[in-house]
């Protein structure tokens, strides 16, 4: 057989004795640093490079210490997964039942909050700690299809010797990452699990819809949590002279006056009522209202990117394999922003090129094509209106007043793990 990668639908056609047999040698030869017949899928060989260096032993079991009853109560109630458990249990855990499987979903912990399925197959999943309460990163469990979709913020599918620790081999899984619309952090994972014999390649795309429908109902339910906002903000803006705006706590906006309309308004972690400087208003008086605030202008202070209110020093952190922000500092105070996986791509880009770069050269960086430059300045709308005062265009780049640093993660293979941008994976390889 030439040595070509693994192809899930390829996988699907072969009798599954003999792709069983397939998985392991690929596994065992790859892992030996030896040639292996097939190559292993991208996703998986990447996992494995990971579980490599994080030192984890394949033969090491899966036993996990599990989160205290209580523990688990107060993440239950404290996730907003709790709100589209229903969509999530109607689209997948009666199909898992009947295709002797079970469905999982997981914090962003990787710690299994739900599961629900065939009866037999939750008695087989205790057996590899597969139970609410258990840990199921890749630290803890290997290359597995919850800890694999945490690490790259994707879909993916683990079938049998793919996965990392030997005591997975009869299962296969496939699981989805869930975001909160409202600021796309991720909210945890939606798994299907079963023995290997229940292996079926569309059971992903399936996953990933069902992920994807919670997701548009968490956005509905927040448009109709802006709506009453707006209708209690409506007739206070009426009455407020100058500029101001109604926002909820994730900064989207419900009503304005006086100002541009915009969609969202990067707000501090913790904001309280008082006086803060913000970097796309200036300095604003905070008032609260029922679901959210009232942001009144300061007629006297100019926004960011001019005067008082100039940013001075932004720091790029994407020391973390899952979590990337950027702080953004000056002379009238200081914010922080999570960034989501493709502004973490363009904002280390734009350092890594402090004479800027276009459209065209973005589009070639992030996705090897120069004609793609429509995406490119989408994205990167949405990036300057998070980052006003900080990034100039024309071409895309950092201010020159600003002092740019990027933390990087202690692996240059860690670095921003999930792109497959072209420059971002030559970046990380030439620091290897």
């Amino acid at each position: 057989m030439n040595n070509t990668r693994l192809d899930m639908k390829r996988l699907a056609t072969m009798d599954a004795a003999q792709a069983a047999r397939l998985l392991h040698r690929v596994r065992e030869e790859t892992l030996a640093g030896r040639k292996p017949p097939i190559a292993p899928r991208p996703e998986i060989d990447a996992s494995w490079q990971r579980m490599a260096r994080l030192g984890l032993d394949p033969d090491r079991g899966t036993s996990s210490v599990l989160l205290r009853r209580d523990e688990l109560e107060r993440r239950r109630h404290g996730t907003l997964l709790a709100e589209v458990m229903e969509t999530l249990s109607s689209g997948l855990a009666g199909i898992a039942d009947a295709s002797l499987q079970i469905m999982v979903v997981t914090d962003e912990q990787g710690r299994v909050l739900w599961r629900e399925g065939h009866p037999s197959v939750m008695r087989q999943a205790n057996g590899i700690c597969l139970e609410e309460g258990a840990a199921w990163t890749e630290h803890t469990t290997g290359t597995n299809a919850v800890g694999t979709a945490l690490a790259t913020h994707r879909a993916v599918q683990v079938h049998s010797a793919e996965h990392y620790v030997q005591a997975l081999h009869n299962w296969t899984c496939a699981a989805a990452p869930v975001h909160d619309p409202r600021d796309q952090r991720l909210l945890g994972v939606l798994d299907v699990s079963g023995p290997a014999s229940t292996f079926h390649p569309s059971l992903l795309a399936l996953v990933g819809s069902v992920a994807r429908l919670a997701e548009a109902e968490l956005r509905e339910r927040h448009r109709g949590t802006v709506e009453r906002l707006r209708t209690v903000a409506a007739p206070i803006l009426c009455r407020v002279g100058g500029r101001a705006v109604a926002v909820d706590t994730h900064g989207w906006t419900a009503a304005v006056t006086g100002l541009a309309p915009v969609d969202r308004i990067v707000l501090p972690k913790t904001l309280g009522a008082g006086r803060v400087w913000l970097p796309s208003l200036g300095m604003c008086a905070v008032e609260p209202l029922p679901g959210g605030w009232l942001l009144r202008v300061e007629e006297d202070t100019a926004p960011a990117g001019t005067e008082s209110g100039a940013a001075g020093r932004v720091v790029l952190d994407l020391s973390r394999p899952r979590r990337w922000t950027v702080a953004v500092s000056g002379a009238a105070g200081s914010w922080q922003q999570e960034l989501s996986p493709r502004h973490a791509e363009l904002l280390y880009l734009l350092a890594l090129h402090p004479d800027g770069r276009t459209a065209a050269e973005l589009a070639q960086d992030v996705f090897g094509d120069r004609t793609r430059t429509v995406t490119v300045r989408a994205e990167m709308s949405r990036v300057r209106r998070t980052l006003a005062g900080v990034l100039a265009h024309r071409p895309y780049r950092f201010r020159e007043e600003i002092e740019v640093e990027v933390l990087r993660p202690e692996s240059p293979v860690e670095l921003l793990p999930h792109s497959t941008a072209p420059a971002i994976r030559a970046a990380a390889e030439s620091r290897v």
